[in-house]
This record gives C-alpha cells, sequence and structure tokens, in this order.
C-alpha cells in the first residue's frame, strides 16, 4: 500500500512527515476534490457558491433597477425587447474543508492491513489535505475520541499544514469513542456550507451516526463518510475458543467461534447495509475504506465520484 518513491516537484515544506511523505505527495498532484453542494469560502476558486457573483457561469437574467451599474444591462436582449435586464452569474468560490478524525481506542486495530485503523484514516486524511491545498481550497482538522481533543482551523497554505501533519503523528488511539455527540459539536461550531469529512471506523448505532450526519446537513455541509475498518472486523479472524476484548470499554468475552460465525457475518453485513444506505439517501457520500487496500485506490475512488 506504500507509495512508490517518486521525485518531489510540489511546493511541500522541506520537513518530511509520517502520513505525507514526499513520494505520497507526488501522486496525488493531479488529483482533485469535488463537492456537490454551492459552498462558502473566503476566497475565489473552483467550487460553486450559494452566492451570485462575477463568473463567467451565466446564473440568471433580472429586471434592471434603479441604482444597478449601467454597464451590467444586457444591450443585446434591450435591443431585441427593449427591457432592461441584468446578467447575473453563479461566483466561484474556495472551500473551507473540515476532516473529523475519530482517535478512540478501536481505531488502533490492526488485524490484516498493514496499518493500524487510525494510521489508515491519518494518511487518509494528510493526502485529502494536500488535494485540497493543491487545488486552491482550505483544510482544517478536528480530533475527537468522546469530545474533541483538537481543533484547527482551516489552512490555505502548505507551510501552514505543518502542525496539523505533526499532530498526526502524535496520536494514540485511547478512550470511548462519540462519533454522533462530535457530529452535533461540528454541525453547531463549523461555518456552514463547507465540506466536512468524517474518518472514523463508526463503531456505534447506525441511527445516532445518521442523526449526527443529518445535524451537519442542516447547515449545509457537503458530507464525505470514509468508514475505515480491518478486514478482521469483518470476517472472524480466529478459529475455536477465543476471548475477545472490546477495545474502548475493556470487556471480555469468551465463545465458541465456529457457533457465532455466521450469525457474526450477518450482522456486519446488515451493520455495513444500514449505515451505506442511510448515507447515500441524499445525506453523506460513503467511502468505504478496508486497510488492506491501497489508500491511493480509496482516495480515488472519492476524487473521481461525480
Amino acid at each position: 500500500m506504500k507509495p512508490e518513491p517518486l521525485p518531489v516537484t510540489a511546493p511541500m515544506p522541506e520537513a518530511a512527515y509520517t502520513y505525507l511523505p514526499p513520494s505520497y505527495a507526488e501522486r496525488l498532484k493531479t488529483m482533485g476534490l469535488s463537492v456537490r453542494k454551492p459552498v462558502m469560502g473566503t476566497l475565489q476558486g473552483l467550487h460553486r457558491s450559494p452566492h451570485l457573483g462575477s463568473s463567467v457561469e451565466f446564473a440568471e437574467y433580472r429586471e434592471y433597477v434603479r441604482g444597478d451599474p449601467i454597464r451590467l444591462i444586457d444591450w443585446a436582449v434591450y435591443a431585441r425587447s427593449d427591457r432592461y435586464v441584468i446578467r447575473r452569474f453563479i461566483e466561484e468560490t474556495n472551500l473551507r474543508a473540515c476532516f473529523l478524525l475519530d482517535t478512540s481506542a478501536s481505531m488502533g486495530y490492526r488485524a490484516r492491513g498493514d496499518y493500524t485503523k487510525l494510521e489508515y484514516a491519518s494518511y487518509l486524511a494528510a493526502g485529502l489535505m494536500y488535494v485540497l491545498i493543491n487545488q486552491g481550497d482550505s483544510a482544517g482538522l478536528m480530533t475527537f475520541d468522546s469530545g474533541v481533543n483538537r481543533y484547527f482551523e482551516p489552512v490555505g497554505a502548505f507551510e501552514r499544514l505543518r502542525p496539523m501533519l505533526l499532530h498526526l503523528e502524535d496520536l494514540d488511539p485511547a478512550g470511548e469513542s462519540g462519533i454522533e455527540a462530535i457530529m452535533h459539536e461540528a454541525a453547531e461550531r463549523l461555518p456552514p456550507k463547507g465540506l466536512v469529512i468524517v474518518l472514523s471506523d463508526l463503531l456505534e448505532d447506525p441511527d445516532s451516526i445518521l442523526r449526527g450526519l443529518r445535524h451537519l446537513q442542516h447547515f449545509g455541509h457537503d458530507i464525505t463518510v470514509f468508514h475505515v475498518l480491518d478486514g478482521g472486523e469483518l470476517r472472524l479472524p480466529v478459529h475455536g475458543n477465543a476471548e475477545f476484548r472490546e477495545m474502548e470499554s475493556g470487556e471480555r468475552l469468551t465463545v465458541d467461534t465456529e457457533e457465532i460465525r455466521e450469525a457474526y457475518t450477518r450482522e456486519v453485513e446488515r451493520y455495513l447495509d444500514r449505515l451505506q444506505r442511510g448515507c447515500t439517501e441524499g445525506v453523506a457520500d460513503y467511502v468505504f475504506a478496508d486497510t488492506s487496500r491501497s489508500v491511493f485506490d480509496v482516495l480515488r475512488r472519492r476524487a473521481t465520484q461525480p
């Protein structure tokens, strides 16, 4: 899964970062990320704004009213209809994105992949931050377990990514997760109409997760969910009698894995289906991220979504 080493040409700081090595950044340079909804930003950029402005994409005509600049009158329409009308255009804006990264204890699990779920999610976050800034947008980061641990305001320059990239390197999975509560807090805290990217194993009741996502949606956010799981969670990785420990609560349970194997598989499939259907019913883009797969390939799936 590790990227092939390639020469660096991107305007990155000289320091090497664990989750954004130069070879990885180089592969991401041609990748782009778009959103479906109009977004609000602070600079002119690539994405459609909810406001009307001066881009070249025509939006609508409206009648001229006293006070409008004369230069905005469409004289061709006047010549045909004797009506004074103003041409309005869709404003383009840059995008403010915030990454919600789950750092709870369960994210430290690794069975079949090369990385723990938290390490894998950190590669995804660092790569997408780079992609966004490379295309003129801004990226921020919120790490959480049952509460917010750190929040970094969105930045729009490579050199200002440094604190976030270093923070990723310092993360240790710990604590219980509170995904729904965090999404409610983010919905109230973040400026509206941005891009919110959730990176988590989502090991909570799907209905509670969907309530949190809908709260973010209520404030006009374009939402992408990266559902990060290890293959060992999809299919029981052991046989015979085994003791399982819940990583966040510490509870232990001994079972005969052959007796529960089929039921476990059915429950996992039912859980995944509820989450995916709930997200894709107009709430969020859903990207399943198996940690045994290439990080770059998972990012490319989101980048190439229409």
